[in-house]
């Protein structure tokens, strides 16, 4: 008995399986690590604004959607170094611009009772590059 509570059924498992998703992005940090209250969190991410049914697709899964302003809004989280393309599929870099529409390869993990269903992100693929304004620059 002892010890057949020590192993996981395969059904204790989730299996992740990669899923993608379209928006436009609110915050990049996919060059370097996010900051929070002056620490390194140790993590890559990016913030986009997505469609009503891309938002109520996430929620039927368990994942947390903030409104924002009337927007549906999302955070995707990386430990790892996330791969970044253009829209031909060539490797892009640097930060990718406040209001780019991008697609994003992410997966699910285990839902958490109080958190939600967590997106890790896997990879970014710039659709149409936003224009950086010498304004916000200046800021």
């Amino acid at each position: 008995m002892f010890l057949r509570e020590l192993f996981f059924n395969n059904e204790d498992y989730l299996i992740m399986s990669s899923q993608v998703i379209e928006g436009v992005v609110n915050f990049s940090n996919v060059t370097k690590h996010d900051v929070f209250n002056g620490q390194d969190t140790g993590t890559f991410s990016m913030t986009i604004t997505m469609s009503e049914d891309d938002a109520a697709t996430l929620a039927a899964q368990g994942v947390k959607i903030k409104d924002y302003e009337g927007n549906k809004q999302r955070k995707f989280k990386s430990k790892y170094t996330i791969g970044m393309y253009d829209a031909e599929g060539n490797a892009y870099n640097g930060e990718v611009p406040y209001n780019s529409r991008v697609r994003l390869k992410y997966k699910t993990g285990p839902a958490h009772p109080v958190h939600g269903t967590p997106t890790y992100l896997e990879a970014v693929k710039v659709l149409e590059e936003a224009e950086v304004s010498a304004e916000a620059v200046d800021f």
